[in-house]
């Protein structure tokens, strides 16, 4: 055998130690390495034996075996900064370390800045949360994995058991679902009224204790607009709480805090991570009411992936561009089908016609990027219009760059019956249209050749 492999090796920073299926022993940090098995051609192998020494407290892990080394080596020595990177770093990992008992009392008892475990709080989400929190006008925010995640553990952590909420006829529909038949089950009751029933809200709100009042603003599919401000005053004062689903505004549009809401939820699937491409939701909102819901979302678990908040976070930075450009190709083309012999209405809160279109210029800095309509045609009439469309994707969801387009008795409601979709106010010929940041002009001539292929009724 070669002298050279017989020989020990002095392993410092990296050697070269030619291992190829021979045996190998570390004593004192050096490798006594055999020669190769017959057969076994050799290789070289670059091993890293030293330990990096650290001054700062952290526990390192010297003249290590393979294993331990494969686990260890490179880590426990002192994290890289990260500090001076330009983009949030995406913290992936389920749980935290504390270099020591007494630093972990800290934690516990509030002196010392950190996490404990995934389930409780991320560095990245933290970064999402705070910037929402900020565009909100909020005092704090809790993002969780979906905009139903947000809805159903707000519902459940603040309706107690046999309270009562007030929602609106108008709304999604699984949140509908949620509130009419799983809430029920902890003997919650509710009172739905159109949006615009300030008279019908006034009489819940003296029947009994109300805990709550729930609605979108602008609503789905509708576009119906609450009266924030009147809705907040008529519930404060008989100590209800007050929250708006913002999914269809974004701060940009509309500041329900400011207006006199409690809180404000999101699916920030939509406008907030804008790019059709990660699930989210978000609560924001006074202090005392995110606390209790974020105590019992620690419970039931639903936490948002780091990768998927860094998604949400990159998506912020251009929230307001997205907006304003989704805005305006949504008002145009509702002032473009509005005069169109083959469609029957528009409901767009940025239209004169539209029912709440006071409340909207009231409250609201611009009308949103999604409009409803109904086309002058049948169920299949209709379906055909949309797969007559060349350039929106036919998709539920909204917000995205993309524009999406959808029929809500097919997309939504198609286990439903016809009568009970006319009891839910759905048309066999709405359409749903939500404007991405396309060209509008290449928007409008798509919908308007749709529209061509379909006979005048």
């Amino acid at each position: 055998m070669d002298a050279t492999l017989k020989s020990s090796i002095r392993c410092s920073v990296t050697s070269d130690v030619a291992l190829s299926g021979g045996s190998a022993f570390r004593r004192n940090n050096t490798f006594r390495v055999s020669g190769p098995r017959k057969g076994h051609a050799a290789r070289r192998l670059v091993v890293r034996m030293d330990g990096v020494q650290s001054d700062n407290g952290t526990k390192t892990v010297n003249n290590a075996n393979l294993s331990t080394s494969s686990v260890h080596a490179g880590e426990r020595g002192g994290r890289p900064r990260i500090a001076d990177s330009l983009t949030t770093p995406i913290v992936q990992t389920a749980t935290y370390t504390f270099k020591n008992t007494a630093e972990l009392i800290a934690y516990q008892e509030g002196r010392y800045g950190s996490y404990e475990y995934g389930r409780y709080g991320n560095p990245t989400s933290k970064v999402v949360e705070e910037k929402l929190r900020i565009l909100e006008g909020a005092e704090d925010c809790l993002i969780s994995a979906s905009g139903m995640c947000a809805a159903t553990t707000m519902l459940l952590a603040l309706v107690p058991q046999n309270g009562h909420i007030v929602t609106t006829t108008d709304c999604y529909r699984r949140t509908r679902q949620f509130i009419l038949t799983v809430l029920p089950k902890m003997g919650i009751t509710a009172t739905v009224v159109d949006p615009s029933d300030m008279e019908g809200l006034q009489k819940a709100l003296n029947a009994q204790p109300c805990t709550l009042f729930f609605s979108e603003s602008p609503t789905n599919p509708y576009l119906r607009c609450i009266d924030v401000e009147l809705v907040s005053k008529m519930c404060h004062a008989a100590n209800c709480i007050v929250c708006i689903d913002g999914t269809f505004a974004t701060p940009i549009n509309m500041r329900a805090l400011d207006l006199g809401a409690d809180l404000v939820l999101h699916s920030a699937t939509k406008y907030i991570a804008g790019h059709n491409d990660v699930l989210a939701g978000a609560l924001v909102g006074k202090k005392e009411y995110v606390d209790k819901v974020r105590k019992f979302h620690w419970v039931l678990g639903g936490v948002i992936d780091s990768h998927a908040a860094y998604l949400v976070l990159r998506g912020m930075k251009t929230l307001e561009l997205r907006v304003m450009r989704q805005n305006e190709n949504a008002l145009n083309l509702a002032r473009r089908l509005e005069a169109h012999p083959k469609i029957a209405k528009v409901h767009y809160p940025g239209l004169e016609s539209h029912s709440e279109h006071a409340i909207a210029v009231r409250q609201m800095r611009g009308f949103g990027g999604v409009l409803s309509f109904e086309v002058k045609a049948d169920l299949m009439g209709t379906a055909a219009f949309i797969d007559a469309c060349r350039l929106p994707y036919i998709a539920p969801s909204l917000g995205g760059v993309e524009s999406l387009i959808e029929q809500p008795t097919i997309v939504s409601y198609w286990d439903n019956s016809p009568e009970q979709r006319a009891e839910l106010g759905i048309k066999d010929n709405l359409v749903r249209f939500a404007c991405g940041v396309e060209d509008y002009a290449d928007i409008e001539a798509d919908v308007l050749q749709a529209l061509d292929q379909i006979p005048q009724l």
